[in-house]
């Protein structure tokens, strides 16, 4: 039998192929652009085939390129969770910057009141995720973005959202009514500027021209804006709870069952994991119990 390749060389051609990039496959390895490329060439001589084509914009792999990478990418899946059903590492539960300043880290220590063994991480992300690759076990996402395969999906409950703002700012608007908002300062953030139009659809006030005049990178940075008093903003309710309760926000319309929904994403072979299983648990209950 043939002595197979490198496994350094299988690794950076696999991550230089995802990336479609050898220096950010180099980033991700802790290695130098030009070491990636060595390893590259040794296992096309090795193989005896091109395996990665440079163009302009990016470097894309050969047929024969694609077909090795994409078994590659499940071996190497496999191995890590092999790896992690012997020697398991600890929990990681993924959820954005907003999710985890609002409505996380206000309620967590009530987790590790009680479950003190469970040592837990976090990463902050929104975006799709590779479990055994990004090293997650766990994500908290909108019900929009696609999950990866293998995910065992849970479901959290229906996002409500409605407008909220400073109550100092409320007093400026003076008639609190769905057609003032139509003159008021209303922001919004880049990461959902289709907030105000989602809120105007579920409420039937399509007929209002609510144009938000300034926008904000996260929801974290809006929702300090509002309190600020610098406007108003179209928010979930479980990232503003805790200033709906100190006063700093008021919703003057309430909230309303916006068209998405808050779901768990939790990697196949963690799920039946204690840890996993409790996190779960907490996280179901508590989304229950702050009626999201």
């Amino acid at each position: 039998m043939a002595a197979l390749p490198s496994l350094n060389a299988l690794r950076a051609f696999e991550a230089a192929v995802r990336h479609r990039s050898m220096t950010l496959a180099a980033n991700e390895l802790f290695v130098t652009h030009g070491a990636v490329s060595r390893q590259v060439k040794s296992l096309e001589e090795t193989l005896g085939v091109k395996l990665l084509v440079k163009n302009a914009r990016a470097t894309e792999p050969t047929p024969e390129g694609a077909r090795l990478a994409e078994g590659l990418a499940s071996a190497f899946k496999l191995i890590q969770e092999s790896v992690e059903r012997v020697r398991p590492e600890p929990l990681t539960l993924s959820c954005s910057s907003s999710i985890m300043m609002g409505w996380i880290i206000p309620r967590i220590s009530n987790f590790h009141d009680k479950h003190p063994q469970i040592e837990l991480q976090f990463n902050m992300n929104y975006n799709r995720v590779d479990f055994a690759r990004d090293k997650i076990g766990m994500a908290i996402r909108s019900s929009i973005i696609d999950p990866p395969q293998d995910a065992v999906i849970r479901q959290l409950g229906v996002e409500n959202i409605g407008p909220v703002c400073a109550p100092e700012y409320l007093e400026q608007l003076r008639d609190v009514s769905p057609q003032k908002l139509e003159g008021a300062s209303l922001l919004a953030t880049r990461t959902r500027p289709e907030a105000w139009a989602d809120w105007q659809t579920v409420c039937g006030l399509d007929h209002l021209s609510l144009q938000p005049r300034t926008s904000f990178d996260h929801f974290y940075l809006l929702i300090q804006a509002a309190a600020c008093g610098l406007g108003m903003a179209v928010v979930p309710k479980m990232l503003v709870m805790e200033q709906l309760s100190s006063g700093r926000l008021v919703a003057p319309f309430g909230f309303t069952p916006g068209p998405r929904r808050i779901v768990l994403w939790v990697a196949k072979h963690l799920a039946s994991r204690a840890d996993a299983v409790a996190l779960e648990r907490w996280l179901t209950d508590e989304m229950y119990a702050s009626s999201i």
